[in-house]
């Protein structure tokens, strides 16, 4: 017998790697093209991300978070989405010649890890409180 490659569920390391690039892509879009520091009169720096940039690429990867957690693939979700933060990061910031990208990338992975794994908790935990569906027949 022969399955066809989208009939029944993605295997767990598919949902994994899809969830990595898409939040490496979200990492991308939001964060990746901001790379210069805002200089205010005083001599100050700040950035080079603004707050908006951030909370967008976190309501951005909510979506695909709750769904995948929703379903049921909660360590999938937070082994990809924190692997394509962390990989974007290091990327990203590479270029840093102190060598202190790493510390962020660290910084990143752990964060990522930490709320993933907190939402999917979230979404699991309200998910089984629903009431089973009632079948009419």
């Amino acid at each position: 017998m022969r399955r066809r490659l989208l009939s029944g569920p993605a295997p767990r390391p598919l949902i994994a790697v899809l969830l990595a690039v898409v939040a490496s892509a979200a990492w991308a879009a939001w964060l990746g093209w901001d790379q210069q520091r805002d200089v205010h009169p005083d001599g100050t720096q700040t950035g080079p991300y603004e707050a908006w940039q951030v909370i967008g690429l976190v309501v951005t990867l909510l979506v695909p978070v709750c769904w995948a957690a929703f379903r049921g693939h909660a360590a999938a979700t937070v082994a990809g989405v924190t692997a394509g933060l962390t990989i974007a990061a290091a990327y990203d910031w590479s270029d840093d010649a102190s060598g202190l990208f790493v510390i962020g990338a660290g910084m990143v992975m752990v964060g990522s890890l930490a709320v993933t794994a907190g939402v999917c908790a979230l979404v699991g935990a309200v998910g089984r409180q629903r009431p089973p569906a009632r079948t009419h027949g």
